[in-house]
């Protein structure tokens, strides 16, 4: 498989479509050193996009909370992704949108005088930890703990963010592992370093209070979907002593979907029939 700069298609960028290969920015982009950039990662089903509009929105507020005005519209971000999905004949794919502040007069911290410069790819994308969707991934604790939103906007979805998920996982899959939970700055269960969690315990749901974490898009339709089931859901901290007690757990996200978690450090759990249930209810939701 060829690296991601060097493929066939169309990238829009700024504004319009170009060559893949040809969608490179100066090396003294702002983004590049000091992390001002965010994005979103969305997934395209038989040609629609699900909840394309929410992930355009949420765009420009993770722009708004790093001070990055995106100079793009909800409407304009839509039919940049639309473009984008017709021009490489893509109908089941991964979308990735970023925003990021370019080169231009600053090269200090500081950056007001530089553009905000907007990107939209896509491509197929399989499952996002493969064969683990059906048997249940296995999960590392990261040593490294989800910042308090003191420190940085964590509701923002910034690529600054996923620093440390990048060392976790790859400290994860030194061990054989498909991806590390994370605690946050108070000890509490967090997420995965890409993926909201869930848990199951005598029949009811528990997922952790997103006070300090991304309140995933596909978090937010999972606990609907639990809602329109009858099943209880309890959204609050968790501390990392209750993985013993929990029976089911699976996680979700736009490019994991509805994965099962069989383990967690020296936890183990069941890739019960609730977690079945979501998954593939979830698998119809997407393509309905």
């Amino acid at each position: 498989m060829t690296g991601y700069d060097d493929r066939d298609g169309k990238i829009w960028m700024d504004g319009q479509l170009i060559d893949w290969r040809g969608a490179n920015v100066h090396i003294l982009t702002h983004a590049l050193h000091y992390a001002s950039s965010v994005f979103e990662g969305e997934r395209c089903y038989d040609g629609k996009i699900f909840l394309s509009r929410k992930h355009s929105e949420r765009l420009l507020r993770s722009g708004d909370l790093l001070d990055m005005p995106i100079p793009y519209t909800v409407d304009e971000i839509e039919s940049a992704k639309r473009a984008v999905l017709e021009a490489n004949g893509l109908e089941n794919a991964y979308v990735r949108a970023v925003a990021f502040r370019g080169a231009g007069e600053d090269m200090g911290v500081a950056s007001a005088r530089n553009p905000v410069r907007m990107a939209v790819a896509a491509w197929e994308w399989g499952n996002y930890y493969g064969d683990a969707k059906m048997k249940g991934a296995k999960l590392d604790i990261a040593k490294w703990k989800r910042p308090s939103p003191e420190t940085i906007p964590t509701a923002a979805k910034a690529a600054g963010l996923y620093m440390i998920c990048t060392m976790s996982k790859h400290a994860a899959e030194a061990k054989g592992c498909s991806d590390a939970l994370f605690m946050d700055y108070r000890g509490y269960v967090a997420e995965a370093t890409g993926a909201n969690v869930f848990f199951v315990k005598d029949g009811e749901v528990h997922t952790p209070d997103p006070d300090s974490i991304l309140d995933g898009l596909t978090r937010q339709t999972v606990i609907k979907m639990l809602e329109e089931r009858g099943i209880k859901v309890h959204v609050r901290h968790i501390m990392p002593e209750e993985l013993e007690g929990f029976e089911q757990c699976w996680l979700t996200g736009s490019a994991a979907e509805v994965t099962p978690v069989g383990q967690i450090g020296d936890y183990t759990f069941e890739v019960g029939a609730l977690t079945r249930e979501i998954a593939e209810g979830y698998e119809k939701l997407v393509r309905s």
